[in-house]
């Protein structure tokens, strides 16, 4: 079972989050709210938080830059991804991903099911890794975001949690490209 190796240290990551709506501001980014209170309780590091709007281009070209910035080891959007004509997060980032994480998906969906029942279809979750960062495409709603952090996130950015977590194998997730890493 999962378990903490406290005689392993902790280490802190770097974490963007990146609200994609055509309506909510940094006042009333509930969700946001809810992984950036999550970040800073678990000891990691905010880099940078924005909100851009239901755009392709915009949430593409804000999530591959970060990709590519020093100190941004992972990217957590929330919104768009259900069904509607403006949902397109992940139409944005998928073309992105180096590799996709599927089981990351399939783990939320599980969650999910547990607390809103069939309802979690609606939403397109998905996970993968560009540039040597991990990043998480969850739904808009700050339930959604508690699900994730509290259910998948929170362990595997934690580098005590065993038998496996993201922490260890972050200075690996390069070793395609031939070069050192970001930093």
């Amino acid at each position: 079972m999962n378990r903490l190796d406290e005689s392993r240290p902790f280490i802190p990551v770097g974490i963007a989050v990146l609200t994609v709506s055509d309506t909510r501001t940094l006042a009333d980014d509930r969700s946001g709210d809810t992984l950036v209170a999550r970040i800073a309780e678990a000891g990691h590091r905010l880099v940078t938080r924005a909100i851009v709007p239901d755009d392709r281009d915009a949430i593409f070209e804000t999530v591959r830059n970060w990709t590519l910035a020093d100190g941004i080891d992972v990217v957590i959007t929330t919104g768009g991804t259900g069904f509607t004509g403006r949902d397109v997060t992940p139409e944005a980032l998928e073309p992105l991903f180096e590799k996709r994480m599927d089981g990351f998906s399939e783990v939320f969906h599980r969650i999910s099911y547990d607390k809103i029942g069939t309802s979690t279809i609606q939403s397109r979750a998905t996970g993968g890794v560009a540039n040597a960062t991990f990043i998480f495409v969850l739904p808009g709603s700050p339930g959604a975001c508690k699900d994730a952090w509290d259910g998948i996130l929170k362990a595997q950015l934690d580098y005590r949690h065993m038998p496996c977590n993201f922490v260890e194998i972050m200075p690996r997730l390069d070793e395609h490209l031939r070069r050192g890493g970001k930093g």
